[in-house]
């Protein structure tokens, strides 16, 4: 969690216990207790409760655009607010939409960008934070195998090695949104469109989105022998929350 200090610097003057309390506690202890709830659920909750309420205000749109760094998608969060509308009442959906949509109104990468997004990574979610796309772009019987990997806002790949008796390793093209990219031991690296990774072979890493952007990468698995890949940790989720 980022230290939030919005009381102390807007109250801490005239309600510095008010402050203290925002700052400290609410922000503090309350949104740290990830093992409970994680912040994603925690930002849905705290979108949801002011739009009960009609209370669509600048603070408001803080906790969208706070919803939107915590994984909460565009298309999940106009399901979000369609769903409330029902329960919260239509003109306060209404209102909470014409907030959302500017929040959101930069979001891009949700189609997959240039080559799409393609179907839920399934078959590899059990080794990534979030939620991942795979589409594949050649046959792997004709070709060396190209996919096209879409990350949502806060997904990343565990730790991986890629293995090889001679050659081997992968390269990654990145195509649209912002993502970050770490060997072990080294510090992460911000990748945008047009960035090229190679990652020698026997080098552990990962590498998945920013937290308050989709990200996608062509990836293939450069010619090797004896090639084989091996999952390791995940990311930790506070390191990973400190990159900006």
């Amino acid at each position: 969690m980022v230290k939030q200090t919005a009381g102390r610097d807007q109250l801490g003057d005239f309600a510095p216990k008010f402050a203290e309390l925002n700052d400290d506690v609410l922000f503090g202890e309350v949104w740290s207790r990830e093992g409970k709830l994680s912040l994603k659920t925690r930002s849905i909750l705290t979108v949801s409760a002011p739009v009960s309420k009609g209370l669509i205000d600048s603070s408001f749109q803080f906790h969208v655009l706070n919803a939107k760094k915590n994984g909460v998608t565009k298309d999940e969060m106009a399901e979000i607010l369609t769903h409330l509308a029902f329960y919260a009442g239509w003109p306060n959906a209404w209102a909470a939409f014409r907030a959302a949509v500017e929040v959101y109104k930069d979001d891009t990468g949700t189609d997959g960008g240039l080559f799409g997004l393609g179907a839920p990574n399934e078959a590899y979610a059990q080794y990534f934070t979030g939620r991942s796309y795979l589409k594949p772009l050649t046959d792997p019987q004709e070709t060396i195998f190209l996919a096209n990997v879409t990350f949502e806002p806060g997904c990343r790949n565990y730790w991986h090695i890629h293995h090889a008796s001679k050659g081997g390793g992968q390269i990654l093209l990145c195509t649209n949104g912002r993502g970050w990219y770490q060997e072990w031991g080294e510090d992460a690296r911000e990748l945008n469109p047009g960035d090229v990774v190679f990652i020698p072979a026997g080098v552990k890493h990962w590498h998945g989105a920013a937290k308050d952007s989709w990200f996608g990468h062509v990836a293939f698995e450069a010619p090797g022998e004896g090639c084989s890949n091996e999952w390791c940790e995940p990311v930790d989720d506070g390191q990973y929350g400190a990159l900006e």
